[in-house]
């Protein structure tokens, strides 16, 4: 942004000031994720930059920690072929990790989706009583401390019939605490208050006048839903699907107090090889998902721009 020629010293000074600032803002934030990309390819078990990786040295580069996911916890990773892949991808430690995460993740996004959508929709309506009290309910889970919300999940998680049975409830129900179910629905808590947001926030601009001429021209509910509105709110929908599927895909603490040793995910995986055996195969990791993390971020802001023109709003 270039300085008004009319600008005095001052200002031009708070200018490049500002701008300075800004850069160095960036860089804070920035670096830590730019410096494990280089540290992924390092050919020796080290978490620093070894001479030969900063005199540019070939020799200094290796792509063994992005092999070593596929082969860490594999039965005979000298094998080849079809034997090989069917090894990795019933043993290797990375490989059942990102198939949980995927699972989880998945399951979890379709239900905060869901269960998102639904409770936006509600509390868009003017008539809807307690909308704010309802509101700041729903997404407590945003603003509550997560060490907090995952001990409550599993304290509840690990005997809930018993607590049902406090308010009158007696339900026939297991343990969630240690299973598939129990992950995906604590991720799915997690993620509803990303969609109720984004949906909320595409709501604002929602004509309701076009769902009164829908059902003027003779359309039931449901037809004017999947034909007026989810058409128009969809970008918003999508948008808070991926940032509750990218919430799933990093949560690591709710994991550590519900999941059991078959629900391993990455982030978790990550905290193992920390805590048991340092391995830059954790970087090659965090460089894989901040790859995946900016493919969905530029799909979010595609989703963005698409939404303000649907609404008219002119692009910033």
């Amino acid at each position: 942004m270039a300085v008004p020629t009319y600008a005095s010293p001052l200002e031009r000074v708070w200018h490049y000031t500002y701008l300075t600032v800004c850069a160095l803002i960036f860089v804070f934030l920035i670096a830590p994720i730019i410096v494990i990309i280089p540290l992924s390819f390092n050919a020796e078990p080290y978490f620093t930059f070894t001479d030969r990786m900063l005199s540019l040295d070939p020799d200094g580069y290796s792509m063994r920690w992005y092999s070593s996911l596929l082969t860490f916890g594999m039965q005979n990773p000298d094998s080849t072929g079809w034997a090989f892949w069917s090894d990795a991808w019933a043993n290797a430690k990375w490989v059942q990790a990102a198939k949980n995460s995927i699972i989880i993740g998945v399951c979890s996004t379709i239900v905060a989706t869901v269960l998102g959508t639904l409770a936006a929709l509600g509390l868009s309506r003017p008539e809807m009583p307690f909308r704010r009290a309802i509101m700041a309910i729903l997404i407590s889970p945003m603003i509550v401390p997560l060490i907090i919300t995952a001990t409550g999940m599993f304290f509840f998680y690990s005997n809930p019939c018993e607590l049902l049975a406090l308010v009158g409830l007696s339900p026939e129900c297991g343990r969630l605490a240690g299973t598939y179910l129990g992950v995906i629905l604590a991720h799915a808590t997690l993620g509803i208050p990303f969609v109720i947001i984004t949906v909320t926030a595409t709501l604002v601009g929602f004509d309701q006048s076009l769902n009164r001429a829908a059902a003027s021209l003779g359309a039931n509910p449901r037809t004017t839903f999947f034909k007026v509105t989810m058409p128009l709110i969809l970008p918003g929908v999508v948008s808070g699907a991926l940032f509750a599927f990218v919430t799933s895909f990093d949560e690591v603490v709710a994991v550590l107090f519900i999941a059991g040793p078959d629900q391993q995910t990455i982030p978790r995986q990550m905290w193992n090889g920390i805590r048991e055996q340092i391995s830059p195969a954790i970087l090659a990791v965090a460089t894989l998902l901040v790859i995946f993390s900016i493919a969905l971020l530029t799909t979010v802001e595609l989703l963005r721009r698409r939404s303000e023109r649907i609404r008219g709003v002119t692009p910033r």
